[in-house]
């Protein structure tokens, strides 16, 4: 039996939501997606990492357990049973009504109050942390202690000593896979673009910018006084990295990785501008990182407005790229080279700018027309795709170790050299070393923006 979600819970701003239902404005709505494929150091048209997936092997099944069953936790329950080789053995919260509604996500599950209890699972091999950021820390290294292999929601933590006893934990853990929760790092679509990005097809990247706008509140209910406090831990600064933190590193980790540079610096800025409910983390923040290039990347993100939504932009001397949802289109300048691959693509009318579709599994070349061309059929999520490169990779280094340790024993320089080569085939994904970097630099913009000043990103801040 499916739960049916309460009013307070459809109001709720779920701080994953956008990685599943991003936004289509009327804009959008008018322009039409098109196939297109990059063109390869030959001129002529290059496959792409598929949209929507081919068939692929299915590896063996990996026995989960998921922390935590509130929106984001049973989002990931739900992932999990779609997939061949993920059954969902065990749940945990210690919110009596999430776990129930945990254990009808996964019928199968047997169901914990306390997390201890669930590691001690022999049947246990991967856990998913999915609890509030503040409460990471000590869950993911007693899991990683208990031989489990991690998915931990980001940011892993809420203060930059949490997050560095994470990673050095998970560095430590050589044998099992740790994986963090930055799921744009696993989409195929970013990739696809990726490649235009670091082609050059853009000429020098200066600049970037990215927003989510959404009117809405933060703040749950409950009838319980205590439960309505602990449930609201994202309105309290001791608790909450902020709406940067909660919601921004996703896209301000997209900018780093686009960029190819890690920021040197970020001024922030932010106030409470809606919501005058008592809470102290701001619902409106800007933050501008700075790179050793000399380049910007901008970020906004507010509660008080829908407008405009959410999507990322980079800039580059002969185009810019636009990324919403699914899509995205490069737009030229009039002096920039010709690609020989643009003359059969789709335009898209943007006002007075004409942008070129880039989408990825583009399985022939579109000419040019005016009927409007259906979304891509993503039938893949963000999440959906982390999910499947986090039990895939498990299930190649899980395997890998096993069979070094039968054949040539269990020495750790051994070990560690022989996975290193192993998963450099893995699939997509943000490890240890990504999810510390990006939970660090939205932190310390946090900090900027509470301080409304600029903050040095320094070296030793990302030192594991």
């Amino acid at each position: 039996m499916n739960h049916k979600p309460t009013k307070s819970e459809q109001n709720d701003l779920n701080r994953r939501g956008f990685l599943r239902t991003g936004s289509m404005t009327t804009l959008i709505a008018m322009m039409g997606g098109v196939a297109l494929k990059a063109e390869d150091e030959k001129g002529k048209p290059a496959s792409a990492t598929p949209s929507v997936p081919e068939e692929k092997h299915v590896g063996p099944p990996v026995n989960c357990a998921v922390i935590g069953c509130g929106i984001q936790g049973r989002e990931i329950i739900n992932t999990l049973m779609r997939l061949p080789n993920a059954p969902v053995v065990a749940v945990c919260d210690t919110y009596e009504a999430f776990l129930r509604r945990g254990k009808e996500a996964a019928p199968n599950a047997v169901g914990e109050t306390d997390y201890k209890k669930l590691l001690a699972q022999k049947d246990v091999q991967a856990v998913f942390v999915a609890t509030p950021t503040h409460q990471h820390k000590d869950i993911v290294i007693e899991a990683l202690k208990a031989g489990k292999h991690v998915y931990c929601e980001a940011p892993i933590a809420h203060t930059v000593e949490d997050a560095r006893a994470i990673a050095k934990a998970a560095k430590a853990a050589y044998k099992v896979n740790f994986q963090t929760g930055l799921q744009m790092r696993s989409e195929p679509q970013r990739h696809f673009l990726l490649q235009f990005v670091r082609s050059g097809a853009m000429g020098k990247t200066f600049k970037g910018r990215a927003q989510w706008q959404k009117k809405q509140s933060w703040r749950r209910t409950s009838p319980n006084p205590d439960r309505e406090r602990e449930i609201n831990w994202r309105l309290k600064s001791s608790t909450s990295p902020g709406l940067i933190g909660e919601i921004g590193i996703h896209q301000v980790d997209v900018g780093n990785w686009f960029i190819n540079e890690r920021p040197t610096a970020v001024t922030g800025f932010g106030g409470i501008m809606a919501w005058q409910d008592g809470r102290d983390v701001p619902d409106t923040v800007q933050a501008v990182f700075r790179y050793p290039s000399g380049a910007y990347y901008s970020y906004e993100c507010t509660l008080a407005n829908s407008f405009d939504a959410d999507y990322e932009m980079f800039f580059g001397t002969d185009s810019a790229i636009m990324l919403r949802q699914n899509k995205a289109w490069m737009f030229k300048e009039v002096d920039s080279p010709l690609l020989g691959w643009e003359v059969y693509a789709r335009k898209d009318e943007f006002y007075k700018e004409t942008g070129i579709a880039l989408v990825a599994n583009a399985t022939k070349l579109v000419a040019q027309g005016s009927n409007p061309v259906e979304d891509a059929p993503y039938t893949n999520t963000s999440l959906s795709y982390a999910l499947e490169s986090f039990i895939a990779n498990t299930g190649t280094l899980a395997a890998g170790v096993e069979d070094f340790v039968g054949n040539f024993g269990d020495s750790e320089q051994g070990v560690r050299k022989y996975l290193v080569d192993l998963m450099k085939t893995r699939r997509p994904a943000a490890g240890y070393h990504e999810g510390y970097e990006a939970t660090v630099i939205t932190l310390k913009a946090n900090e900027a923006i509470l301080k409304g000043q600029k903050v040095d990103l320094t070296d030793d801040l990302f030192e594991i």
